[in-house]
């Protein structure tokens, strides 16, 4: 297992790679290219800066989150297949530089959704919160999506990009036809055209699942739960088709029982498919209400051991970051993304298993 540490770059994040070398379990950071249009290939020269940016810091550049899928391949419709070279050509890009491994997803419209940014729990630490009969009472998506890049204090959300926010209206006409399985369908074509480039640039595609795991504003979401997920995998049955096993975005469904998941795909030949894992707990209070919590086992509803456990088990040799921290000792910066909590989780996490290895 190498663990990872999420990073956005020089000018979107205010941790400086010197810092986050000095986490003792962190061997490499998880990038993006902030600002890139949806759909157009990356450009090669940043992505070059970027990879000598963070070598020079100590660290490796092998996993690449945020390569966005346009709309017009989730639909089915527009330039889907020229965009869909262009995220080939992307792939081509990134192998030049040694990437092994990208984290994306198949979610409409909105990558993940939250309801409060900033929740305050008993110890005074804030983290992200999700209450289903919250967004129940949303009747404008346009003006949920500005409150919560207002509240994100201008920070870089991957997904929630301007030019897709500012077509919200035109979008959600446009998935009125779209169902579950027609969403699958339409997947299926972007992998059996995606996955051969994949083979050949040696870049495990690992998708990362819906968050909430469950349809929102009459979205289908069809990446979240163990049923879903393997008929995803066998859709192209090669093992450069994986997935990113986000325990906090499965685990907010109380119906998902992550460890259990993980050994059921040991048992069907698909543990090789993780090909990464987005580590955190999440405290459900009933369903449809969660909030993200501190990575120890006892402050969240997910017993971290027994997560780490099936994964040692079913012998995941995958990249592993701690996800989603509390923003905690008057940190200031990207809900979700301070330094100091994914730290600890980091090391907490790297801890179980060096005592399971041991």
């Amino acid at each position: 297992m190498k663990t990872v540490f999420r990073w956005f770059g020089t000018e979107n994040d205010s941790i400086p790679l010197k810092h986050i070398r000095q986490i003792p379990s962190v061997e490499g950071v998880v990038v993006t290219l902030p600002g890139s249009p949806v759909g157009a290939v990356w450009d090669e020269n940043r992505i070059a800066d970027l990879k000598k940016t963070v070598e020079d810091s100590g660290l490796t550049m092998e996993v690449v989150e945020s390569v966005e899928i346009h709309e017009d391949i989730k639909l089915g419709s527009g330039k889907r297949d020229e965009y869909i070279e262009n995220y080939a050509a992307t792939l081509r890009l990134l192998k030049k530089f040694g990437v092994k491994c990208v984290c994306y997803n198949f979610m409409p419209v909105f990558d993940w959704t939250r309801s409060d940014l900033a929740y305050e729990l008993p110890d005074g630490s804030t983290v992200l919160y999700y209450d289903q009969s919250e967004i129940d009472k949303v009747t404008d998506p346009q003006k949920m999506a500005e409150d919560m890049k207002r509240d994100s204090d201008g920070a870089y959300m991957p997904g929630w990009d301007a030019e897709k926010l500012d077509r919200l209206i035109e979008l959600f006409e446009l998935y009125k036809n779209i169902d579950g399985e027609r969403l699958f369908v339409n997947y299926k074509y972007f992998l059996e055209k995606i996955i051969p480039v994949a083979e050949e640039c040696d870049i495990k595609m690992a998708v990362h699942p819906d968050d909430p795991p469950w349809n929102i504003f009459g979205l289908p979401r069809i990446v979240n739960n163990q049923k879903n997920i393997e008929r995803i995998l066998r859709a192209v049955d090669s093992p450069y088709n994986g997935l990113t096993l986000c325990t906090g975005s499965l685990g907010s469904d109380e119906n998902n029982d992550v460890p259990g998941i993980i050994r059921y795909f040991g048992e069907v030949g698909l543990a090789d498919r993780i090909h990464f894992v987005h580590a955190r707990n999440v405290k459900i209070l009933k369903p449809g209400l969660f909030h993200e919590s501190a990575h120890l086992s006892k402050m969240g509803s997910y017993d971290m051991y027994a997560i780490m456990k099936a994964l040692y088990d079913v012998g995941f040799d995958g990249y592993m970051r701690p996800d989603h921290g509390r923003m905690i000792w008057d940190e200031n910066g990207r809900p979700g993304y301070g330094l100091y909590d994914r730290a600890i989780g980091a090391e907490y996490l790297n801890g179980i298993w060096e005592a399971i290895n041991n």
